[in-house]
């Protein structure tokens, strides 16, 4: 034997006792970890008490350089992003494996805030939109923190119009016809034809339910799963409120304007830099992070800032 598997192993040394005991200390430490976390699994909704760590997702499929056999179109997947770090290293590897296993050509984009204001999802989504490239077609508005459970939700391209994946039947919380939030996937024709997303909504909240009347304001209609037979379970939301909270605050005239319809801001004028763009690979699935500064007027909306 050779002399440090000699003062590890003493006696006569044999492989087959060895290799078995790997095996059990393998499937010991498997089973531990299965145990200790928390994994994609249906009927897991926001988890009580301490929170448990996202299980490594499955090992993602070799990736492949845009096969142009998978139809013309491509999906821009955009996330906004502000320190939710466990839940973005569970989203990324997980989404690029169930877009690629549906056979949709996708490049995935965190929409990281960086910048000192309060977080913004809104102007996010139109910073990502037109930072997005000419090479992908229609775009996914879609939170870190659900993922898509049941194989049959359709991410194909929306000719007919916004397709809201995420609805209000199948959500795990929110239920009200008019929602909008979650994952929704436009064209970026009809992205364009709405003006993008108000850039007034700091904070959490109420900016989808504005772009809902914006959709309808530009003349489309929201369509939505049909024969999904999974409710509330077709979705896993990561999100545990018990120790992130949520900022939703409302600061000055906010609580009156959130209500409002905006119909001069959007796309045309939000203001950001971008800090920096980095192509990341997180267990093997491509990702582009971009590090965004958001500005704000504080004349216009005072509440982006606390205080």
């Amino acid at each position: 034997s050779p002399p440090l598997l000699g003062l590890l192993l003493p006696g006569r040394f044999s492989v087959f006792p060895l290799f078995f005991l790997a095996l059990l200390l393998g499937f010991a430490s498997l089973l531990w970890l299965q145990l200790s976390c928390e994994g994609p699994l249906p009927g897991r909704g926001q988890g009580q008490g301490a929170p448990r760590q996202p299980c490594p997702p499955p090992a993602p499929l070799p990736p492949v350089e845009d096969d142009p056999s998978w139809g013309p179109h491509r999906l821009a997947l955009l996330v906004p992003f502000r320190e939710r770090f466990e839940e973005l290293l569970a989203f990324v590897p997980y989404m690029h494996r169930f877009l690629s296993k549906k056979r949709i050509r996708h490049q995935i984009f965190i929409l990281n805030q960086v910048d000192h204001f309060r977080f913004n999802r809104a102007s996010l989504i139109n910073v990502g939109f037109l930072e997005s490239g000419n090479d992908t077609d229609y775009i996914a508005m879609h939170d870190v923190d659900l993922l898509p459970l049941n194989e049959q939700l359709d991410y194909s391209f929306p000719e007919a119009g916004p397709f809201h994946v995420a609805s209000p039947e199948l959500h795990p919380l929110y239920h009200y016809k008019t929602y909008v939030g979650g994952i929704l996937l436009l064209t970026k024709q009809h992205y364009e034809m709405c003006n993008g997303m108000s850039n007034r909504f700091w904070g959490w909240g109420r900016e989808d339910d504005e772009f809902y009347r914006r959709i309808k304001g530009a003349g489309l209609q929201v369509h939505r799963p049909s024969g999904i037979t999974t409710g509330y379970e077709t979705f896993q939301h990561l999100h545990d409120p018990a120790w992130r909270k949520r900022d939703q605050k409302r600061i000055a005239a906010q609580k009156q304007e959130q209500f409002k319809v905006d119909r001069e801001g959007g796309l045309n004028n939000v203001r950001y830099q971008i800090e920096s763009r980095t192509a990341l690979s997180v267990a093997g699935a491509p990702c582009t992070i971009l590090n965004i500064l958001l500005d704000c007027d504080t004349s216009e909306t005072p509440w982006c800032v606390f205080g």
